[in-house]
């Protein structure tokens, strides 16, 4: 879809990045796209994600709220942040995440599992990270690791990371029973625009620490990723857990998308503020006399 075209629709956002049902190929997806933004590009991009902060902070404090008074019925929220290395996960927290009050967050980075981890089923050390009751968690890499790298790499046998696309159905079928929204991103960078990134990484000393040799080593396996991530893409796209592919070379527009996403689905679950649950005029009177 063009830049122009986008500009036009009405469409929600989570309508037009959402992964279509079927067979998936991640050609289908361009990876510098703007669907769905309302301005001009990046010239005011930074002041459009800024402008959606107070909504999403008004939106945010109600779920808060919510947990903190009636933690047994509070929804909780799970963004789910899936790349290649330099897509933005942390561009996205960064600029995106940020416009949430820091204490309703959860924040998990999910490394290389740990020895005693790898002791447990794979979904044991996503479970202890899942957002409490009116929390909004973020993942940053999350359970899908298990059937990427796992899977390009060959950690496992197919026979064992093959049945674990039914297994995470599942499991966030029982989330989403339970209460949690999810919002699955795939930030979909191009095999070229992470060779720049890579090099930018290279040149400037102040980021030399986020440049990892492997990553190198990973571009060659590029096309195995775009199946593995394909497959997870096709094969996990539920009503419940759908998967939404977030163009990521042009990071003003990622930034924007994630933070539209968030709002969006916050808005959805139609919070108010919780009803006091004292007398409001009495309470008045007390303070004034106090």
């Amino acid at each position: 879809m063009s830049a122009d075209k986008s500009r036009k629709s009405e469409r929600p956002l989570s309508e037009l990045l959402r992964v279509p049902t079927g067979p998936v190929s991640m050609a289908d997806f361009d990876p510098s796209a703007t669907p769905g933004y309302p301005g001009e590009g990046k010239a005011d991009a930074d002041g459009r994600t800024a402008a959606l902060g107070p909504e999403i902070s008004d939106l945010q404090e109600r779920l808060y709220a919510a947990g903190r008074t009636t933690p047994d019925a509070a929804p909780r929220l799970l963004v789910v942040l899936q790349g290649m290395d330099t897509s933005g996960k942390g561009g996205v927290i960064r600029h995106a995440i940020s416009l949430i009050d820091p204490q309703g967050v959860d924040l998990t980075s999910f490394k290389a599992p740990t020895k005693e981890e790898l002791s447990h089923h794979y979904l044991w050390r996503i479970r202890k990270a899942l957002p409490g009751p009116g929390k909004v968690g973020i993942f940053d890499r999350s359970h899908y690791e298990d059937v990427l790298v796992v899977r390009v790499m060959s950690l496992v046998p197919e026979d064992v990371w093959s049945p674990r696309y039914d297994e995470i159905n599942e499991f966030e079928a029982e989330l989403a029973a339970g209460g949690t929204t999810l919002i699955k991103c795939m930030l979909n960078v191009s095999f070229e625009e992470q060779r720049n990134r890579l090099a930018e990484r290279l040149e400037d000393p102040s980021k030399h620490w986020k440049y990892n040799p492997g990553d190198v080593d990973a571009r060659k396996l590029w096309p195995a990723y775009m199946e593995a991530y394909a497959a997870a893409l096709e094969k996990c796209n539920t009503d419940a857990a759908p998967w939404y592919v977030i163009p990521s070379d042009r990071k003003w527009y990622r930034n924007w998308a994630v933070a539209e996403l968030l709002r969006e689905k916050l808005a959805a679950l139609g919070l108010g503020w919780p009803a006091a649950d004292f007398d409001v005029e009495v309470e008045k009177r007390r303070v004034t006399d106090s």
